[in-house]
């Protein structure tokens, strides 16, 4: 198991080439038989020094994972959750709720509602099930968010910098449109991609040959196990596949996601807006709940190092591209996070 390296610490012996494969390789990963000898050949140094590198900082906490990161809304059925656990049951309710394996992310807020897990699961049926349960179990009343529209979703960001938010020095255009999501979304997979996406939930081998290595574990050809990976990429069952970066370690810690009741006629207008905003990592679209008295219907997250520079684009967002209601929710506590498990899933 891998120890975090202090935040004050983690870049203190870095090069270069780090900075290339934490910085640059977030995405975009060679889907080849030897993927590191290309990757090598772009940062000029061996195939086994570029792979002795990842292994590295992955075993610092600085890259969490490698592999690809699946995309749950498009694979199964997936939603954003939350309930008002009172203080004095916080451990116990959280404890019921990080026990079901279809929960992958689970966050304290500094809000009423102030725990927030996301469930995916292979079917509408199953994911509402599970909610009913984690609502019957607990005693909570739990607010069902499913997004309905993304605008834009991307965690892939610079860190080995001096940002003070998420892509403060970005100067290129990034690309944001409404693609709505079904909410029972599932893809047609077949047999050796159902296979492919258990075997890589939790990451690649970190060897030298890790897709032939997969291609081992399914009994499949290599050539077979290659062109499934680039269709499920290019089908977005696979978002991306690279170095998945520990953000907290690298001293994004200051993550606050921000609520907005935005006129339903200038929702998708106002989305794609603030989703072109370099500094907004997250921005989607997911149902009021009158009844529950939650009025908001997008969803933007911005990741920093310090709360003030956070704090200061919100306001600028506010002012200039949402100036709607809102509230800020910033995450004071991770609770469990795991990438989704995709077993109950592929199997439905």
């Amino acid at each position: 198991m891998s120890t975090p390296a202090p935040e004050e610490e983690w870049r203190s012996d870095l090069d270069e080439v780090d900075a290339a494969l934490i910085d640059g390789y977030q995405s975009g990963f060679p889907i080849t038989e030897r993927p590191f000898r290309v990757v090598a050949a772009e940062l000029g140094v061996t195939e086994r020094e570029a792979l002795e590198r990842v292994e590295r900082l992955r075993e610092r906490g600085i890259v969490r994972r490698f592999g690809a990161v699946l995309n749950p809304p498009v694979i199964g059925a997936s939603t954003l959750a939350a309930v008002r656990a009172p203080e004095d049951r916080f451990d116990e309710i959280a404890a019921v709720v990080n026990g079901y394996r279809q929960v992958n992310h689970n966050y304290r807020r500094d809000h009423e509602w102030n725990m927030w897990f996301v469930v995916t699961a292979g079917s509408l049926e199953t994911r509402d099930r599970l909610l009913a349960e984690i609502e019957a179990k607990t005693g909570c009343t739990v607010l069902n968010l499913p997004m309905l529209t993304d605008f834009y979703i991307n965690l892939e960001f610079p860190v080995v910098n001096g940002d003070s938010f998420a892509r403060e020095t970005f100067d290129g255009d990034t690309d944001a449109s409404a693609t709505r999501i079904p909410e029972s979304a599932a893809a047609e997979l077949s047999a050796l991609d159902r296979a492919i996406l258990l075997e890589i939930q939790e990451g690649l081998p970190l060897s030298a040959t890790p897709y032939r290595d997969v291609a081992s574990a399914v009994d499949a050809p290599i050539g077979d196990v290659l062109q499934a990976i680039e269709r499920l990429h290019e089908t977005g069952c696979i978002k991306r596949i690279g170095c998945v970066v520990n953000h907290v370690v690298t001293g994004f810690d200051a993550n606050c996601m921000v609520v907005w009741d935005v006129p339903d006629e200038q929702l998708d207008e106002r989305g794609a807006a603030a989703g072109t905003l370099p500094y907004v990592t997250l921005c989607y679209h997911r149902p009021r709940r009158p009844e529950l008295e939650w009025p908001y219907n997008l969803f933007t997250m911005i990741h920093g190092r310090e709360p003030d520079a956070v704090d200061e684009k919100i306001d600028d967002l506010a002012a200039e591209t949402l100036p709607f209601d809102h509230e800020r929710l910033y995450s004071t506590e991770t609770l469990k996070q795991t990438g989704a498990r995709y077993e109950e899933i592929v199997a439905e």
